[in-house]
């Protein structure tokens, strides 16, 4: 089985999939990909960037900022590692917000995804607004999805104290996700890695990661659809790893600075006031509705960081791809520098219990020998994942559906996460008659180890794009864990089992009104299942 992910989900404002590998609702793809080929024989094909000569730099530790203090003040040992749980997503998006607005030396960011919407333009007035105070901000974002926000990403680079830089860049064709690969082609392998990290880490002494990109749907402000996710704010003794990756990234040859890929018309004055102008006017100055307390009973940050952190402890470790996995000609190489055996080497070596939450979960033949292999001795395992309703691309789910019967056979219980049961459930905090689906990434083993990060346990995590992973060893952090996952298990999710006739396969839920038994996929629509049935056989599982 292979943790996963750096799959391109469909973002807000419109973005979708890299082609071949596009959920097949993508119904505008065709008519890109037919422009973009006119495109094409107007322009000719471009190639990769040349890497430009860049500074390197280092990440800043402090030990004397407010937010250090705070950490020393809460710290039981400078060599455990404290975790706040975040799996609300209010709180998590303002516990950003608070750690950009009291950071006084630097702010470190690195991100698959940050939409040109009222949540992106939040993060990225933030990260300004800390600039100016003097904080030295790096940002580093991934290129597949920075359509709609290339003149925000190079215009914040035109102030004082910030770098941006694009990891793996297309050369042109920026109109489209479609567009950005054809132009580019002939580099399609190399361009089809993508950096799937999510990590902020504010002076050094503070992280949040997790699932999150940076957008509405990630935190509970989309009215259409929201993501379950969570993320953990970290402190004490893993900082040091954490900032030894993002400057592995930061200075890769894959990570070129933003104004050599988007070219700048107008001089830095000009950048900036129209970078003032798309953060600062509009809805994103709408303050953000953080509840007193979340599902797990904690404090918004700032409360937290005035009053005393109240952290759990343990220990941890952060582990992540190397950059140039972008670069692997094959599967082999790149799994060769993938971090997934880092998790799957602690499941299969679990002795009572294995919890398991990936939205696209494809075990392949030899993640379900794994299962069937701990089941066989007697562990007890639970996966949550989207239904095909849920999902986001939906073929994933016909990669997943292909293991379904014989993972239930192995005794494996499989739990589907339902979108429009999901809104109803109120410990979730998610916006009414938005659809739900499952982003969060995470495992529990022996109700004692915790694995959180970007990671999903699909192919393309494994072979495809790079990933970022934390597993702690704490029972009060598992304890947590678990209660998050159950919490979409109990009201927001199917359980699938087999029927009577011990062939066929039902999904199970209780309700107000009594327990609700199906024997189709849940709300899944006729359209989802023949596009399912049409395009799934033809995708080759590694790039699911």
């Amino acid at each position: 089985m292979t943790p996963g992910h750096g799959r391109p989900t469909r973002p807000p404002a419109g973005a979708g999939k890299v082609p071949l590998m596009a959920s097949s609702s993508d119904v505008w793809l065709s008519s890109a990909i037919a422009w973009g080929l006119a495109v094409l024989l107007v322009s000719g094909c471009g190639t990769v960037p040349v890497v430009p000569d860049r500074p390197t730099s280092g990440a800043l530790h402090s030990v004397d900022s407010p937010l250090a203090r705070s950490v020393q003040a809460s710290a039981p040992n400078p060599a455990m590692t404290g975790f706040l749980l975040m799996p609300n997503g209010f709180s998590s998006l303002d516990a950003r917000v608070e750690l950009a607005s009291r950071a006084v030396h630097s702010l470190d960011v690195q991100y698959y995804l940050i939409a040109n919407d009222r949540t992106g333009r939040l993060f990225m007035r933030s990260l300004r607004d800390a600039a100016l105070r003097g904080v030295r901000v790096r940002l580093l974002v991934d290129d597949l999805y920075t359509i709609g926000g290339d003149e925000m990403f190079r215009d914040l680079a035109a102030f004082e104290n910030v770098e941006v830089r694009l990891f793996n860049p297309f050369c042109c064709g920026r109109q489209s996700v479609a567009t950005k690969f054809i132009a580019s082609i002939t580099a399609f392998e190399h361009l089809n890695h993508r950096m799937h990290n999510k990590l902020f880490i504010a002076d050094g002494v503070v992280a949040v990661m997790g699932g999150r990109n940076i957008a509405d749907e990630y935190f509970a402000r989309s009215p259409t659809s929201n993501f379950v996710d969570m993320d953990v704010l970290v402190v004490g003794g893993v900082m040091q790893r954490l900032r030894d990756i993002f400057d592995a990234y930061w200075n890769s040859r894959e990570a070129h600075p933003v104004e050599a890929i988007v070219i700048a018309t107008g001089d830095r004055h000009d950048l900036r006031r129209a970078f003032d102008h798309a953060v600062d006017d509009g809805e994103q100055m709408r303050s953000i509705p953080v509840p007193a307390t979340d599902m797990l009973g904690h404090r918004p940050l700032g409360r937290e960081l005035d009053e005393g952190l109240q952290l759990v402890w343990g220990t941890a470790v952060a582990f992540a791809d190397r950059p140039e996995k972008v670069n692997a000609t094959t599967v082999e190489a790149a799994r060769a520098m993938s971090a997934q055996m880092n998790i799957m080497d602690r499941v299969s070596a679990s002795a009572r219990s294995v919890v398991i939450s990936s939205p696209y979960f494809v075990p392949g033949p030899s993640g379900v020998q794994a299962f069937r292999d701990l089941t066989g001795r007697d562990v007890k395992v639970a996966v949550l994942t989207n239904s095909l309703a849920a999902t986001d691309v939906p073929l994933v789910h016909t990669g997943y559906a292909r293991y379904r019967t014989e993972l239930l056979r192995s005794g494996v219980d499989l739990y589907e996460l339902s979108p429009t049961r999901m809104f109803r459930n109120d410990e979730l905090l998610v916006p009414a008659m938005s659809l739900g689906r499952l982003h969060s990434k995470a495992a529990v083993i022996d109700e004692s180890i915790v694995y959180l990060g970007s990671v999903n346990l699909d192919q393309r995590s494994d072979s495809t794009n790079t990933e970022l992973g934390l597993l702690a060893e704490s029972p009060e952090l598992a304890r947590q864990v678990i209660d998050v996952i159950a919490m979409a298990q109990r009201g927001s999710s199917y359980r699938v089992r087999f029927a009577r006739d011990g062939v066929s396969l039902e999904w199970f839920a209780t309700s107000d009104i009594g327990d609700v038994i199906l024997t189709q996929e849940p709300e899944a629509t006729p359209l989802m299942h023949l596009q399912n049935l049409l395009f799934g056989p033809f995708v080759p599982e590694q790039l699911l």
